[in-house]
Formats: C-alpha cells, structure tokens, sequence
C-alpha cells in the first residue's frame, strides 16, 4: 500500500559550498534532466560546523579529463551575427570557469551541468589534428578561415600539456590554411613560433579578449583565465612577433565593468593591438541563473541595478536570442555603449586596416596525402576483419 505523507524531507536548500578558484556556485541540474538536484541537510554536520556552507575543510574541487571520441573537428555554423562559417573547438568544457560563459549549457548536451561540470570536467579530442588532416585533404573541402575560441578557450590551462591546439596550428600550417583565434590565455604565446610564421604568409589574426583592468574582479569573474595584465603582456608579445592582435573588450556587462571599455582599448592599444571589438553580456538557458547566484554573493550592492540594466538591453528579459541584437542589445543602453566604443576606436585609430587573411595559398600537402591513403587502406584492412 502506497503511504499518503510524503517523506520528511527538508523543505529548504543549503547553500553549496564555495569552492575556490571556480567560477559557478553550484551544479544545478540542466534543462535536459527530469529531477532537480538540491543540497540539503540532515542536521548532524552542523554539531561539527554551525555553517554548512563552510568551505575551509573542503578538498580542492579537481579538475578530470574525458577523451572525446569525435568523429569530425570542424563544426560549420550559418549565423548572420558571427564573421566565420566554420570553427574547431579542441576541448568541451573549459577550465577558465568564466561565469558568463554563454558556452555553458553546451553541457547539457552530454548529461552535466553547465555548472560546475562545465569547468571541472573536460572533454579533450587527442585524433583533433588527424581529423584536421582528413577533412582538409578532402577533395570536396574548400578553404576558408577556421575560427579557433568560439565556443571554449583553446588555451585554457590543459592545453599546457595536452598541447591538442598546438597540433591543430600545426596542421592548419601545413595547410596554409589561415586562422583566427580568441583567448583569454597568456599561453598562447608559447605557440609564437607557430603564429609568426603564419602571419608572415597572411594566415593569422588574434584577439585577446579582455573584460576588466580590475584583478580582483577578474578573479572573481573568470578565476582560471590569465590576469588582465598578463593578456595585456600576451598583446604586447604576440604583435612584437608580427602577428596581427586585437582586443575583445567581452563581454560588457552594465552596471559592473562597462565603465571600463575605453581603459581597456587604451591599454590594449599601448600593448600593440590594432583592431578591437565589443559583445554584451549574453545570458542564455541556464546561465541566467548562474550569473545571478554569483552576482548576489560576489556583488550583492550592484546585483539588482546590474540585473535591471541588462533587462533594459533585452526588451525586459534577462536575454534575447534573436539574430542582429544578441551581441549587441538593443534600446538607449546599448546604443550609449555602441557610441561611446565608436568614439574610442576613432580616437585610438584602431580598426583602421581590416586584415585579410589569404585562401588562396591552401595546398594539400604531400605528407597528408600519403596519410590520406595509408588511413583508407587500413580502414579497408579492418572491415576484412
């Protein structure tokens, strides 16, 4: 016989503990899971901590790698607002732990959490260079400039010796086939090497995307990414090397670091950068209430002024999907932050050479087709079996 009261369960959720040098503050479940997942509490750890979200005793939240098993590395994309059509992201998840990541319900895709999940565990693609090499020497592939950073950082911290985006470059090298890359990383200096000799046959263009000057909120905001003044040394390095660099002051978020965007152009352009471009704070799916969890504690003076502005750039919502004003917002907030960019790239003369990258030097190479072969002849060997 089925009981008539429910279980005693708790009414009231606990607060998660923090955990240090991670962006989200929870791991709540995603839009695709049919139960939702609360912390609560039976009483017996409060005799040992009157807190229960005291974190001082918690072990470090550590980050764990997955082998992505992909079967093809360029994703193709038609959207009117992006200037690529194709993209290849190494990693799924990403370690930076920006907060306003809009990569995050990408998650949900794979049963995690666009919490928590999203930066501590990580999903790597080791064939992304072979899979690189196959599609590019495809007969029916035609070149185009491949976008590196659109989705997860290719430089985030795994990358330091995982060295997947490295192997990528080296490929698209080959090839000749040109690159753009956002990062927030400082690590992709260690690709130089690589980058100079690209964009000295006009096949490399890189943005460093910088949100804040401010240390202390860009550890709060994005913990794992590089400081603001170690991407600013990465500008200064990367052009010093030839290699055309811009800023992404992204994403602007009013009412907490748009007051910055024309001190982050100055500096970007003190350090080299030649070309600068802007995006708002985009709060898609689950991330609306990411943000605003970690608004409330981090910012708890400016959350509801910071949250009222950005519903003035969206209609009313905290977020609008729709093309032509998702990266921009719309309404006199988001036309004083238009105005006031335009007026500092005039001023700094940024943006003033639009960079080219060259297709026309694409060219299969011999190896790669000699690769090409050998890897059918053994598909045709393993079917026999």
């Amino acid at each position: 016989m089925r009981p008539t009261v429910p279980p005693d369960y708790p009414d009231d959720a606990i607060p998660e503990p923090v955990h240090k040098g991670r962006g989200a503050l929870s791991n709540e479940s995603s839009r695709f899971d049919s139960e939702k997942r609360i912390r609560t509490t039976d009483g017996w750890e409060q005799e040992a901590s009157p807190d229960p979200s005291d974190d001082d005793d918690l072990p470090p939240l550590r980050t764990t790698l997955t082998r992505d098993a992909t079967r093809t590395i360029l994703a193709r994309n038609t959207s009117p607002d992006v200037p690529f059509d194709r993209s290849i992201n190494p990693y799924r998840g990403c370690e930076h732990g920006c907060i306003y990541c809009f990569a995050r319900p990408t998650h949900a895709y794979l049963g995690l959490s666009p919490g928590l999940d999203f930066e501590t565990k990580i999903l790597f693609k080791p064939e992304a260079a072979k899979l690189l090499m196959a599609e590019l020497a495809s007969p029916k592939y035609r070149c185009d400039v491949v976008a590196m950073g659109t989705n997860t950082d290719p430089y985030q911290p795994v990358e330091r010796d995982l060295k997947v985006t490295r192997q990528i470059l080296r490929v698209l090298s080959d090839f000749n086939n040109p690159v753009g890359i956002v990062t927030k990383n400082h690590l992709i200096t260690r690709d130089i090497d690589i980058l100079a000799d690209m964009a000295r046959r006009n096949l490399a263009e890189v943005f460093l995307s910088v949100t804040t000057l401010d240390r202390d909120l860009a550890r709060a905001m994005e913990p794992r990414a590089s400081t603001p003044q170690k991407r600013l040394d990465a500008i200064r390095a990367l052009s010093a090397a030839g290699i055309p660099t811009g800023v992404m002051s992204a994403p602007m978020i009013p009412g907490l670091n748009d007051h910055e965007m024309e001190s982050i152009l100055d500096a970007a352009h003190k350090a080299g950068a030649t070309r600068a471009g802007y995006t708002v704070l985009r709060l898609p799916l689950e991330i609306k209430d990411l943000f605003e969890e970690w608004l409330r504690l981090n910012r708890p003076d400016r959350a509801e002024r910071v949250l009222s502005l950005v519903r003035q750039m969206r209609g009313g919502a905290l977020y609008q999907a729709e093309f032509g004003t998702r990266m921009r917002g719309e309404g006199p907030i988001a036309q004083l932050l238009s105005g006031r960019f335009a007026a500092a790239v005039k001023r700094l003369e940024l943006n003033r050479v639009r960079y080219r990258l060259d297709t026309l030097r694409f060219a299969v190479p011999d190896s790669a087709r000699t690769a090409l072969v050998d890897a059918k002849r053994d598909a045709r060997q393993m079917r026999l079996f």
